[in-house]
């Protein structure tokens, strides 16, 4: 490999947007991606995936989506998209090269790859927050006879057929595939653990994305003080199905906790026509039940792990633990982080949208990174 003065480390819509900026900025530079191909996660997530965020607010910088596509792309919709992008943008990602740490030294960095070494004076990292699996400390778990699977594996409910299945988790993921399960007749639970809110995906014909960008630049309390009584009449009291509003405000628990509403497109239908059964906080797993906080038991044959992800940056970046928040992920978005020449595109998922922060980013980035190099 060439010794460039910048890498950016994933070739997801974050690396690819990046990419896309840097060479705007007149500045080489190589992106590594782990994967074969790029915007490996997108084509790995399962089959009925469609974008949260509608089409507006998810094109990466200086290439809009097509006319035709949809509000909400499909999954496949996004992988073309970010094929087409790559290839307008003249992106060639070193595919299949895998790195293994990153550190600082006296004006540079030191990045060791599955394919050599380079010494770049910027580093990149836009491998995002949905990096490694989070694996719940659930006792007997091990123990399940029956199968047991994290949401980053599932697919298609074809597997569960037949099978009594206990999706835990009821973020995004979830929701969404125990919505998937029900819809073609397969005995699904959903454990919700505690107090969550849920938000549709639209509101009265109109984008909930769209009414966060617009209230995205007033005080998280301001925010939570609109939305919270709007949702109150949208949504109603779920509590007689298990599923109990938070006192704190959605923006607010997205700010302090990382706790990202339940976006509804079809699941709070489902728990209402008793397709989706909903269970608090799993408290033990046996060999062919689950045990709950309630006291209550019930036989499962198969278990799915919505249960996210943490970025796994502290794997790579040597002294990543003096730039991390409370979650794992760095502390600064968009900018120079604390280690002189290191910056994190993409690690944020705020209600205005993955995408759209990304799009906001990435020039951001490029442009410090030029005022650096060339300065």
């Amino acid at each position: 490999m060439n010794n460039p003065d910048i890498v950016v480390v994933g070739a997801g819509p974050a690396g690819l947007a990046v990419s896309a900026c840097l060479r705007q900025q007149g500045l080489a530079h190589v992106v590594l991606e782990r994967e074969a191909v790029l915007a490996s996660s997108w084509r790995r997530h399962y089959d009925r995936l469609h974008l949260h965020s509608i089409k507006r607010y998810s094109a990466l910088p200086l290439t809009p989506w097509p006319q035709d596509a949809p509000r909400y792309p499909s999954r496949e919709q996004v992988v073309a998209y970010l094929e087409a992008y790559a290839a307008e943008h003249a992106i060639a990602p070193l595919q299949g090269v895998q790195v293994q740490r990153i550190r600082r030294e006296a004006g540079h960095f030191v990045v060791e790859t599955s394919a050599g070494t380079l010494q770049p004076r910027c580093v990149v990292m836009a491998t995002g927050y949905n990096c490694v699996p989070k694996q719940p400390d659930l006792p007997g778990l091990d123990g399940f006879a029956g199968s047991v699977l994290h949401a980053k594996n599932y697919k298609n409910p074809q597997p569960y057929a037949g099978k009594r299945t206990l999706v835990i988790g009821c973020g995004n993921s979830g929701a969404e595939i125990a919505l998937d399960l029900a819809e073609q007749g397969v005995d699904v639970s959903m454990v919700v653990r505690g107090p969550t809110h849920v938000v549709p995906r639209d509101l009265w014909g109109r984008p909930s994305q769209q009414t966060g960008v617009l209230l995205s630049g007033l005080p998280v309390a301001w925010r939570d003080a609109i939305v919270g009584p709007v949702l109150r009449l949208a949504v109603g009291n779920l509590a007689r199905w298990g599923i109990v509003r938070p006192s704190t405000g959605p923006n607010r628990m997205i700010e302090d906790a990382g706790r990202v509403p339940m976006l509804d497109i079809g699941t709070i239908a489902m728990v209402k026509a008793g397709k989706i059964r909903v269970l608090p906080a799993a408290q033990e797993v046996l060999a062919h039940s689950v045990r709950f906080a309630d006291g209550s038991s019930y036989p499962f044959e198969a278990i799915i792990l919505a249960t996210g992800y943490t970025p796994g940056l502290e794997r790579t970046i040597e002294g990543f633990s003096a730039i991390a928040d409370a979650r794992g992920r760095p502390d600064r978005f968009g900018e120079e982080s604390g280690i002189a020449g290191l910056f994190f595109v993409g690690f944020k998922n705020p209600p205005t949208g993955a995408l759209r922060e990304i799009a906001l980013e990435s020039p951001r980035v490029a442009a410090a990174i030029a005022q650096q190099l060339k300065g």
